[in-house]
This record gives C-alpha cells, sequence and structure tokens, in this order.
C-alpha cells in the first residue's frame, strides 16, 4: 500500500500552492478561523453577540455572520470588533516596491 504525504493529499485534492484553486481556500480557511476566534473570545468575556453588536454599533445578525463567514465583512468593521474585544492587531502588507506595517 502506497502512503501519502497531507502535502500530497492536499496539491491532488485542493490545488497546488499558487493555484486559485488553493489559494480561495487558503483564504477562506483563515476567514473561518478568524471568525472562530472571534466567536471564542467574546465567549471568554462573557458576551452576547446582541452586546458585542451594540459596543461597534451593529445589529446581532451581523456578529452571527462575522462569527460564520467573515469573508463579507468590511475591514471597518473588523477592526471595532477587534478594538470592542482588545485584541492586537498586526497588519502588514508587501508590494514589490513598498512594505507597511500597521499596529492597533
Amino acid at each position: 500500500m502506497k502512503t501519502y504525504t497531507l502535502n500530497e493529499v492536499t496539491d491532488e485534492l485542493i490545488g497546488k500552492i499558487g493555484t486559485q484553486e488553493r489559494d480561495l481556500f487558503e483564504y477562506e480557511l483563515q476567514m473561518e478561523l478568524i471568525g472562530k476566534a472571534i466567536r471564542d473570545t467574546r465567549k471568554e468575556r462573557n458576551l452576547t453577540q446582541e452586546e458585542l453588536g451594540k459596543l461597534i454599533g451593529v445589529q446581532k445578525a451581523q456578529i452571527s455572520r462575522i462569527e460564520n463567514n467573515t469573508s463579507n465583512v468590511t475591514m471597518d468593521t473588523l477592526m471595532r470588533v477587534f478594538t470592542a474585544l482588545k485584541a492586537k492587531v498586526k497588519l502588514q502588507i508587501e508590494l514589490p516596491n513598498i512594505s507597511v506595517s500597521v499596529e492597533q
């Protein structure tokens, strides 16, 4: 029986690194992890979705959408959520001729 590494299986089923399919998969995975981190942190701080929503000026339904599918949220809303949860945020952008780093 032939065995395969996780990387080999991932490349075969999802696509190789750098392909559009793999990039989309990686992006969606990161967004899911961000949503889970927001939900877990909110619960650790004993906040309901409604309470967090009031802190940042959105409805409970918007918090639910952020926690379950962060791909449809603006950067401004995410930053307000992170601020309300007292999260340290580091944003790094790298372009061919410039690199920008922002911390909050």
